[in-house]
Protein backbone atom coordinates (compact mmCIF):
# COMPACT_ATOMS: atom_id res chain seq x y z
CA UNK A 1 0.00 0.00 0.00
CA UNK A 2 2.77 2.64 0.75
CA UNK A 3 3.77 2.22 -2.54
CA UNK A 4 0.59 2.48 -4.11
CA UNK A 5 0.42 6.13 -2.05
CA UNK A 6 3.98 7.00 -2.47
CA UNK A 7 3.72 9.73 -5.13
CA UNK A 8 0.08 10.84 -4.40
CA UNK A 9 1.06 13.17 -1.12
CA UNK A 10 2.59 16.59 -1.30
CA UNK A 11 5.76 18.24 -1.03
CA UNK A 12 4.69 19.15 2.23
CA UNK A 13 3.71 15.69 3.76
CA UNK A 14 7.88 15.16 4.08
CA UNK A 15 8.12 17.98 6.62
CA UNK A 16 5.34 16.86 9.02
CA UNK A 17 6.83 15.42 12.04
CA UNK A 18 4.82 13.44 14.98
CA UNK A 19 4.61 14.55 18.46
CA UNK A 20 6.28 12.28 20.54
CA UNK A 21 4.29 13.54 23.15
CA UNK A 22 1.04 12.37 20.97
CA UNK A 23 2.35 9.26 20.17
CA UNK A 24 2.54 8.54 23.95
CA UNK A 25 -1.30 9.35 24.38
CA UNK A 26 -2.01 6.78 21.58
CA UNK A 27 0.20 4.23 23.63
CA UNK A 28 -1.07 4.05 27.38
CA UNK A 29 -3.58 5.30 29.17
CA UNK A 30 -2.23 8.63 31.29
CA UNK A 31 -4.45 7.88 34.51
CA UNK A 32 -2.84 4.13 34.83
CA UNK A 33 0.74 5.68 34.74
CA UNK A 34 2.64 8.61 36.16
CA UNK A 35 2.62 10.44 33.23
CA UNK A 36 4.39 13.66 33.75
CA UNK A 37 4.46 13.78 29.74
CA UNK A 38 1.29 15.75 28.83
CA UNK A 39 0.33 19.39 29.53
CA UNK A 40 -2.92 18.31 30.64
CA UNK A 41 -4.68 20.73 32.96
CA UNK A 42 -5.82 19.12 35.97
CA UNK A 43 -9.80 18.04 35.99
CA UNK A 44 -10.41 19.94 39.30
CA UNK A 45 -9.43 22.82 37.43
CA UNK A 46 -12.69 22.56 35.20
CA UNK A 47 -15.77 24.34 37.22
CA UNK A 48 -18.68 21.77 36.31
CA UNK A 49 -21.69 23.17 37.77
CA UNK A 50 -20.60 26.50 36.42
CA UNK A 51 -19.93 25.67 33.13
CA UNK A 52 -23.40 23.77 32.73
CA UNK A 53 -25.14 26.82 34.47
CA UNK A 54 -23.45 29.25 31.96
CA UNK A 55 -24.49 26.43 29.00
CA UNK A 56 -27.92 26.62 29.97
CA UNK A 57 -27.71 30.61 30.41
CA UNK A 58 -26.51 30.67 26.74
CA UNK A 59 -29.15 28.70 25.13
CA UNK A 60 -32.14 30.54 26.85
CA UNK A 61 -30.33 33.99 25.77
CA UNK A 62 -29.23 33.06 22.01
CA UNK A 63 -31.28 30.01 21.42
CA UNK A 64 -30.26 28.73 17.53
CA UNK A 65 -28.30 31.19 16.93
CA UNK A 66 -25.27 29.43 19.07
CA UNK A 67 -25.42 26.24 16.88
CA UNK A 68 -25.35 28.33 13.96
CA UNK A 69 -22.31 29.42 11.74
CA UNK A 70 -21.00 32.60 12.74
CA UNK A 71 -18.15 35.29 11.96
CA UNK A 72 -15.00 34.23 11.07
CA UNK A 73 -13.38 36.88 13.36
CA UNK A 74 -15.20 35.48 16.16
CA UNK A 75 -18.67 36.53 17.71
CA UNK A 76 -18.74 40.01 18.38
CA UNK A 77 -19.43 39.27 22.28
CA UNK A 78 -16.29 37.10 22.93
CA UNK A 79 -14.18 39.42 21.25
CA UNK A 80 -15.28 42.50 22.87
CA UNK A 81 -14.50 40.42 26.49
CA UNK A 82 -10.95 39.35 25.01
CA UNK A 83 -10.46 43.45 24.15
CA UNK A 84 -11.18 44.50 27.27
CA UNK A 85 -9.07 41.63 29.82
CA UNK A 86 -5.83 42.68 27.34
CA UNK A 87 -6.89 46.35 26.74
CA UNK A 88 -7.02 46.37 23.13
CA UNK A 89 -9.29 47.55 20.76
CA UNK A 90 -11.79 45.46 18.90
CA UNK A 91 -10.39 45.92 15.42
CA UNK A 92 -7.11 43.55 17.06
CA UNK A 93 -8.57 40.80 18.05
CA UNK A 94 -9.47 37.18 16.14
CA UNK A 95 -10.77 34.40 17.51
CA UNK A 96 -8.97 31.54 16.69
CA UNK A 97 -9.53 27.52 17.17
CA UNK A 98 -6.71 27.20 19.97
CA UNK A 99 -3.66 28.63 20.11
CA UNK A 100 -2.33 26.44 17.93
CA UNK A 101 -4.11 27.81 15.07
CA UNK A 102 -3.25 30.54 15.70
CA UNK A 103 0.70 29.34 15.70
CA UNK A 104 -0.42 27.60 12.48
CA UNK A 105 -2.08 30.83 10.65
CA UNK A 106 1.00 33.08 11.56
CA UNK A 107 3.02 30.75 10.12
CA UNK A 108 1.07 30.23 6.39
CA UNK A 109 0.09 33.95 6.11
CA UNK A 110 3.85 35.15 6.78
CA UNK A 111 6.53 32.63 5.90
CA UNK A 112 7.70 30.56 2.54
CA UNK A 113 9.57 27.57 2.18
CA UNK A 114 12.89 28.62 3.04
CA UNK A 115 12.26 31.78 5.12
CA UNK A 116 13.91 32.03 8.56
CA UNK A 117 12.03 31.62 11.99
CA UNK A 118 13.91 32.42 15.22
CA UNK A 119 13.11 30.71 18.11
CA UNK A 120 14.46 29.63 21.94
CA UNK A 121 16.32 26.89 22.00
CA UNK A 122 14.29 24.95 23.72
CA UNK A 123 11.34 25.88 22.13
CA UNK A 124 7.50 24.51 21.98
CA UNK A 125 7.25 21.26 20.42
CA UNK A 126 3.55 22.11 18.96
CA UNK A 127 5.33 25.28 17.28
CA UNK A 128 8.18 23.49 15.85
CA UNK A 129 5.71 21.01 14.33
CA UNK A 130 3.48 23.83 12.58
CA UNK A 131 7.16 25.59 11.26
CA UNK A 132 8.44 22.50 9.92
CA UNK A 133 5.32 21.60 7.90
CA UNK A 134 5.93 24.84 6.14
CA UNK A 135 9.46 24.01 5.10
CA UNK A 136 10.83 26.99 7.62
CA UNK A 137 14.46 27.09 8.31
CA UNK A 138 14.22 27.26 12.13
CA UNK A 139 17.37 29.18 14.13
CA UNK A 140 17.30 28.32 18.23
CA UNK A 141 18.85 30.49 20.31
CA UNK A 142 20.22 29.36 23.85
CA UNK A 143 18.78 31.48 26.42
CA UNK A 144 22.01 33.13 28.53
CA UNK A 145 21.26 35.06 31.80
CA UNK A 146 24.11 37.30 30.68
CA UNK A 147 21.68 39.99 28.80
CA UNK A 148 24.94 41.39 26.48
CA UNK A 149 25.85 37.68 25.76
CA UNK A 150 22.14 36.78 25.41
CA UNK A 151 22.14 39.92 22.45
CA UNK A 152 25.15 38.65 21.37
CA UNK A 153 23.95 35.23 20.09
CA UNK A 154 21.05 36.56 18.38
CA UNK A 155 22.86 38.95 16.53
CA UNK A 156 25.23 36.39 15.20
CA UNK A 157 22.04 34.13 14.11
CA UNK A 158 20.75 37.32 12.37
CA UNK A 159 24.23 37.60 10.78
CA UNK A 160 24.74 34.36 9.74
CA UNK A 161 21.13 34.18 8.05
CA UNK A 162 21.48 38.04 6.27
CA UNK A 163 24.96 36.18 4.95
CA UNK A 164 22.93 33.66 3.65
CA UNK A 165 20.39 35.94 1.64
CA UNK A 166 18.01 34.20 3.35
CA UNK A 167 15.24 36.64 5.20
CA UNK A 168 13.75 36.57 8.73
CA UNK A 169 10.23 36.78 9.02
CA UNK A 170 9.26 36.05 12.72
CA UNK A 171 11.13 35.61 16.12
CA UNK A 172 8.25 32.99 17.86
CA UNK A 173 9.02 33.05 21.77
CA UNK A 174 6.85 32.24 24.89
CA UNK A 175 8.14 35.08 27.31
CA UNK A 176 5.90 33.58 30.40
CA UNK A 177 6.66 30.57 31.92
CA UNK A 178 8.04 29.02 28.41
CA UNK A 179 7.22 25.40 27.38
CA UNK A 180 8.92 23.26 28.00
CA UNK A 181 11.23 25.20 30.33
CA UNK A 182 8.73 27.01 32.75
CA UNK A 183 11.23 30.05 32.67
CA UNK A 184 10.42 33.64 31.95
CA UNK A 185 12.17 36.74 30.42
CA UNK A 186 12.62 39.69 32.42
CA UNK A 187 11.36 42.77 30.45
CA UNK A 188 15.11 44.21 29.98
CA UNK A 189 15.37 40.49 28.09
CA UNK A 190 11.82 41.42 26.19
CA UNK A 191 12.71 45.06 25.42
CA UNK A 192 16.29 43.99 23.62
CA UNK A 193 14.46 41.53 21.52
CA UNK A 194 12.14 43.44 20.59
CA UNK A 195 14.49 46.20 20.18
CA UNK A 196 16.44 43.58 17.93
CA UNK A 197 13.01 43.08 15.58
CA UNK A 198 12.73 46.93 15.12
CA UNK A 199 16.19 47.02 14.10
CA UNK A 200 16.34 44.09 11.65
CA UNK A 201 12.83 44.55 10.49
CA UNK A 202 11.22 41.02 11.41
CA UNK A 203 7.70 40.51 14.02
CA UNK A 204 7.61 38.73 16.49
CA UNK A 205 4.81 35.82 17.32
CA UNK A 206 4.25 35.69 21.27
CA UNK A 207 2.83 32.76 22.46
CA UNK A 208 1.10 33.26 26.15
CA UNK A 209 -1.48 30.26 27.09
CA UNK A 210 0.25 30.40 30.64
CA UNK A 211 0.59 33.93 31.58
CA UNK A 212 -2.53 33.78 34.33
CA UNK A 213 -1.21 31.13 35.76
CA UNK A 214 1.53 32.99 38.08
CA UNK A 215 2.26 31.88 41.60
CA UNK A 216 5.30 33.98 42.78
CA UNK A 217 6.91 37.33 41.62
CA UNK A 218 5.50 40.38 39.84
CA UNK A 219 3.60 40.17 36.25
CA UNK A 220 5.92 41.55 33.51
CA UNK A 221 4.71 43.61 30.77
CA UNK A 222 4.29 41.89 27.67
CA UNK A 223 6.23 42.39 24.10
CA UNK A 224 3.47 43.11 22.20
CA UNK A 225 2.93 46.23 24.99
CA UNK A 226 6.35 47.46 23.95
CA UNK A 227 5.26 47.58 20.04
CA UNK A 228 1.79 46.72 19.21
CA UNK A 229 2.56 46.78 15.68
CA UNK A 230 5.26 44.67 14.98
CA UNK A 231 4.02 41.82 17.79
CA UNK A 232 1.63 39.62 17.34
CA UNK A 233 -0.16 38.33 20.74
CA UNK A 234 -1.36 35.05 21.01
CA UNK A 235 -3.81 33.64 24.22
CA UNK A 236 -6.07 30.68 24.79
CA UNK A 237 -8.61 29.66 27.01
CA UNK A 238 -7.28 25.90 27.06
CA UNK A 239 -4.97 26.34 30.36
CA UNK A 240 -7.17 29.14 32.66
CA UNK A 241 -10.54 27.93 31.44
CA UNK A 242 -10.79 24.18 29.51
CA UNK A 243 -8.68 22.82 26.80
CA UNK A 244 -12.05 20.77 25.30
CA UNK A 245 -13.46 24.38 24.20
CA UNK A 246 -10.47 24.45 21.34
CA UNK A 247 -9.98 28.53 21.96
CA UNK A 248 -7.41 31.09 21.68
CA UNK A 249 -6.83 34.61 20.42
CA UNK A 250 -4.60 36.43 18.16
CA UNK A 251 -4.22 40.02 18.63
CA UNK A 252 -2.21 42.62 16.35
CA UNK A 253 -2.15 44.87 13.58
CA UNK A 254 -5.80 45.08 11.70
CA UNK A 255 -3.50 44.77 8.56
CA UNK A 256 -2.12 41.06 9.44
CA UNK A 257 -5.69 40.16 11.24
CA UNK A 258 -7.06 40.70 8.05
CA UNK A 259 -4.71 38.06 6.03
CA UNK A 260 -5.46 35.86 8.77
CA UNK A 261 -9.01 35.95 8.55
CA UNK A 262 -8.93 35.38 4.74
CA UNK A 263 -6.92 31.92 5.65
CA UNK A 264 -8.42 31.00 8.37
CA UNK A 265 -12.21 31.09 5.88
CA UNK A 266 -10.45 28.20 3.96
CA UNK A 267 -9.40 26.47 7.35
CA UNK A 268 -12.92 26.45 9.75
CA UNK A 269 -14.84 29.12 8.25
CA UNK A 270 -15.55 30.20 12.52
CA UNK A 271 -14.46 29.21 15.45
CA UNK A 272 -16.62 27.23 17.44
CA UNK A 273 -20.02 29.21 17.89
CA UNK A 274 -21.44 28.28 21.08
CA UNK A 275 -18.00 27.47 22.85
CA UNK A 276 -17.50 30.91 22.01
CA UNK A 277 -20.77 31.95 23.65
CA UNK A 278 -20.02 30.43 26.39
CA UNK A 279 -16.35 31.12 27.08
CA UNK A 280 -18.01 34.86 26.47
CA UNK A 281 -20.55 34.28 29.37
CA UNK A 282 -17.53 32.73 31.50
CA UNK A 283 -15.65 36.03 31.31
CA UNK A 284 -18.19 38.70 31.78
CA UNK A 285 -19.63 37.15 34.77
CA UNK A 286 -16.77 37.02 36.48
CA UNK A 287 -16.84 33.45 36.89
CA UNK A 288 -13.35 32.71 34.57
CA UNK A 289 -11.31 34.70 37.66
CA UNK A 290 -13.26 33.15 40.64
CA UNK A 291 -12.26 29.96 38.91
CA UNK A 292 -8.84 30.73 37.86
CA UNK A 293 -7.98 31.73 41.41
CA UNK A 294 -8.88 28.06 42.56
CA UNK A 295 -6.60 26.86 39.74
CA UNK A 296 -3.80 28.90 40.67
CA UNK A 297 -3.63 28.07 44.64
CA UNK A 298 -3.88 24.18 43.04
CA UNK A 299 -1.27 24.50 40.76
CA UNK A 300 1.03 26.02 43.03
CA UNK A 301 0.53 23.64 45.86
CA UNK A 302 1.41 20.74 42.98
CA UNK A 303 4.63 23.02 41.74
CA UNK A 304 5.97 23.41 45.52
CA UNK A 305 5.29 19.72 46.22
CA UNK A 306 7.34 18.45 42.67
CA UNK A 307 10.07 20.95 43.84
CA UNK A 308 9.99 19.59 47.16
CA UNK A 309 10.61 15.50 46.05
CA UNK A 310 12.95 16.94 43.36
CA UNK A 311 15.19 18.52 45.87
CA UNK A 312 15.06 15.33 48.19
CA UNK A 313 14.94 12.50 45.89
CA UNK A 314 17.25 13.40 42.13
CA UNK A 315 20.49 12.17 42.69
CA UNK A 316 23.22 14.12 42.25
CA UNK A 317 24.03 16.16 38.99
CA UNK A 318 20.07 16.05 38.33
CA UNK A 319 19.28 19.74 37.80
CA UNK A 320 15.98 21.77 37.05
CA UNK A 321 14.30 25.14 36.69
CA UNK A 322 12.15 27.26 39.39
CA UNK A 323 9.38 28.22 37.23
CA UNK A 324 7.30 31.40 38.96
CA UNK A 325 4.11 29.92 37.24
CA UNK A 326 2.88 27.89 34.31
CA UNK A 327 2.87 23.78 34.16
CA UNK A 328 6.40 22.44 33.51
CA UNK A 329 9.92 22.52 34.49
CA UNK A 330 12.97 20.97 32.64
CA UNK A 331 15.23 18.69 34.45
CA UNK A 332 19.28 18.46 33.32
CA UNK A 333 21.04 15.26 33.63
CA UNK A 334 24.75 14.93 33.62
CA UNK A 335 26.17 14.99 29.83
CA UNK A 336 26.45 11.57 28.22
CA UNK A 337 22.56 10.75 29.36
CA UNK A 338 20.21 10.26 25.97
CA UNK A 339 16.40 10.77 27.48
CA UNK A 340 15.37 9.41 24.42
CA UNK A 341 17.01 5.62 25.28
CA UNK A 342 16.02 6.11 28.53
CA UNK A 343 12.59 6.49 27.78
CA UNK A 344 11.39 3.08 27.14
CA UNK A 345 13.08 2.15 30.36
CA UNK A 346 11.00 4.46 32.07
CA UNK A 347 7.45 3.75 30.45
CA UNK A 348 8.09 0.08 30.97
CA UNK A 349 8.39 0.76 34.82
CA UNK A 350 5.19 3.01 34.58
CA UNK A 351 6.67 6.73 34.22
CA UNK A 352 6.83 9.25 31.34
CA UNK A 353 8.04 12.29 30.61
CA UNK A 354 9.01 14.14 27.35
CA UNK A 355 12.69 13.77 26.04
CA UNK A 356 14.19 17.59 25.91
CA UNK A 357 15.96 16.44 22.43
CA UNK A 358 12.36 17.14 20.72
CA UNK A 359 11.60 20.65 22.41
CA UNK A 360 15.78 21.41 20.75
CA UNK A 361 15.21 22.96 16.98
CA UNK A 362 18.94 21.05 16.42
CA UNK A 363 18.14 18.05 18.15
CA UNK A 364 20.79 18.93 20.85
CA UNK A 365 19.61 18.74 24.66
CA UNK A 366 20.10 14.75 24.60
CA UNK A 367 20.11 15.00 28.48
CA UNK A 368 17.39 17.08 29.21
CA UNK A 369 13.76 16.00 29.71
CA UNK A 370 10.00 18.21 30.62
CA UNK A 371 7.99 17.19 33.57
CA UNK A 372 4.43 18.64 33.86
CA UNK A 373 3.08 19.20 37.05
CA UNK A 374 -0.69 19.91 36.88
CA UNK A 375 -2.42 17.07 35.36
CA UNK A 376 -1.11 14.15 38.15
CA UNK A 377 -3.03 14.20 41.76
CA UNK A 378 -0.13 15.10 44.83
CA UNK A 379 -0.20 11.39 45.36
CA UNK A 380 0.74 10.53 42.47
CA UNK A 381 3.30 13.26 41.41
CA UNK A 382 4.96 12.04 44.87
CA UNK A 383 5.00 8.36 43.84
CA UNK A 384 6.24 9.18 39.87
CA UNK A 385 9.11 11.23 41.59
CA UNK A 386 10.39 8.55 43.78
CA UNK A 387 10.19 5.87 40.68
CA UNK A 388 12.27 8.48 38.18
CA UNK A 389 14.41 9.15 40.87
CA UNK A 390 15.36 5.56 41.50
CA UNK A 391 15.45 4.57 37.71
CA UNK A 392 17.73 7.41 37.19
Amino acid sequence: MSGFYADKFSEDVGSFFRSPVREIFKKVDLNAIYSFAGGYPSAETFPMEEIRRTMSEVIDKYGSKAFQYGATQGVPELREEVAKRCGVTVDRVQITSSSQQGIDVCTRVLVNPGDVILTSSPSYLGALQSFRSYRADIRGVKHNPDLEAFKQSYEAVIEQVKTEGKQIKFLYMIPDFQNPSGESLTLEERKMLVGLAQKHDFLIVEDSPYRELRYEGEHIPTMYSLDPDRVIHLGSFSKIFAPGFRLGWAIAHPEILDKIYVCKQSLDLCPPIFDQYVAAEFLASGRLDENLLKSIELYKGKRDLLLGLLEEHMPEGVTWTHPEGGLFLFLTMPEGFDAVKFYDKALDAGVAYVAGEFFHPDGSGKNTMRMNFSFMSPQKITEGVKLLATLL
